[in-house]
């Protein structure tokens, strides 16, 4: 393996994506085409959603999912440390508040219990909303969280940028896929390279709420409407006689340029195509992975056998993690720290937040180490990953 360069995620770009993009490039159209609509019926069609809309980023997905909620200033949301920021970051866009639970230590994803107690501890009506996230691939048990939603008069948005394709089973025994519609209000997905659909950048909404989707397609391209139904000025205005010309649209809403571009989506839905595929291949690559470190004192192992995980990432809790993390970048095996607790960034310590406000969060932090996890993964390439850390807790 000497030379050879193992990331922690890599995109796989196949001859038939190149031609679909080479294709579309050479079409008359490179935005607002015909591919954003397929794109989106067809990842409706996979997640078992009735509506999908097309992004330009995860982030920008996450914006307009709180805009589309009506989160305001002073509106409270809780989500997890254990996220990329912008699953907190969205809310603050708005000028809401961002109050972090904590995560299970076993499953790392946001405890229900700990959301609970936040709701318990205030009024009712003092929260708005939970953002859940489907960190590194597992998927939340929304079923309990849209209990605990009902109940408080809460809306949900489920993170689900590093889950397409994974699900949990609910109380019936019925698998429920991530961004289905059926117990979150809105869902996210994020298209970029590391993850398992790949349109470089990228990102896409699903709902059942027709009323949240048509306030989405206006928000996305900056509060435009074109559909004479919707008009508020009236005709004569407009410039017409019997009717709106052809020209005419209305700014209605401050929305923004968030539209991802033809091309992008024609990379997007060709990747979708094989989704199930890779989803397989990582599967496989995480049974490896737990098979090889299942009982080593120095490291907590994710289960390998949780159904329904779409494995992102594959993430240990390690001894000496700087240890290791530099003694794999030597080997040039770049492994990545997911995540910083966001409540410990900068940015969230100015509005308050301290060590010790969720232990559980912080504790994982401070151990965990993601590995090499991508469909193109050699068996040669993780045999030797698998080497290397054994060999550094051995020496």
């Amino acid at each position: 393996m000497s030379g050879t360069i193992i990331p922690y995620g890599k995109q796989y770009i196949t001859e038939e994506d190149i031609q679909v993009v080479i294709d579309t490039l050479k079409s008359d159209y490179l935005t607002q085409g015909p591919k954003i609509a397929e794109f989106e019926q067809a990842f409706a069609s996979y997640v078992g959603a009735k509506y999908a809309v097309a992004l330009s980023n995860g982030t920008a997905a996450l914006h307009l999912c709180t805009l589309a909620l009506d989160v305001k200033e002073g509106d409270k949301v809780i989500t997890t440390p254990i996220t990329f920021a912008a699953s907190a970051n969205c809310v603050r866009y708005c000028g809401g508040d961002v109050v972090f639970g904590d995560i299970d230590p076993d499953t790392y994803l946001l405890d229900i219990h700990s959301v609970r107690s936040l709701l318990e501890a205030s009024p009712k009506g003092t929260f708005k909303g939970i953002i859940p996230v489907d960190f590194a691939g597992r998927a939340v048990n929304l079923e309990e969280f849209k209990a605990l939603a009902d109940e408080f008069d809460l809306w949900i948005i489920e993170d689900a940028c590093h889950a397409p394709g994974a699900y949990f089973v609910d109380s019936k025994g019925i698998k429920q896929y991530c961004g289905n519609g059926k117990n979150a209000d809105l869902a996210i997905f994020s298209f970029h390279p590391v993850k398992h659909i790949a349109s470089g950048e990228g990102g896409m909404i699903t709902t059942n709420n027709e009323q949240l989707y048509n306030k989405l397609l206006q928000l996305r391209t900056h509060g435009i409407v074109k559909s004479e139904n919707s008009y508020t000025n009236d005709i004569e205005f407009a410039g017409g006689i019997d009717s709106y010309p052809g020209w005419y649209m209305e700014m209605q809403s401050l929305g923004y340029n968030y539209r991802l571009t033809d091309f992008q989506a024609a990379l997007g839905n060709s990747q979708l195509k094989r989704a199930d595929k890779g989803l397989e291949r990582r599967r496989s690559i995480a049974r490896i992975y737990f098979n090889a470190f299942e009982g080593k004192h120095f490291i907590k192992s994710q289960s390998a056998v949780v159904e329904g995980h779409a494995y992102h990432l594959y993430v240990l809790e390690v001894e000496n993690r700087l240890g290791l993390y530099n003694y794999l970048k030597e080997q040039k095996i770049f492994a990545q720290i997911h995540y910083i607790p966001c409540h410990l960034m900068p940015y969230y310590r100015q509005l308050g937040w301290k060590e010790g406000d969720r232990v559980h969060s912080e504790e994982y932090y401070k151990h965990c180490i993601s590995l090499p996890m991508y469909p193109t993964l050699t068996e040669e390439e993780q045999q030797y990953v698998i080497e290397r850390i054994i060999n550094f807790y051995n020496d």
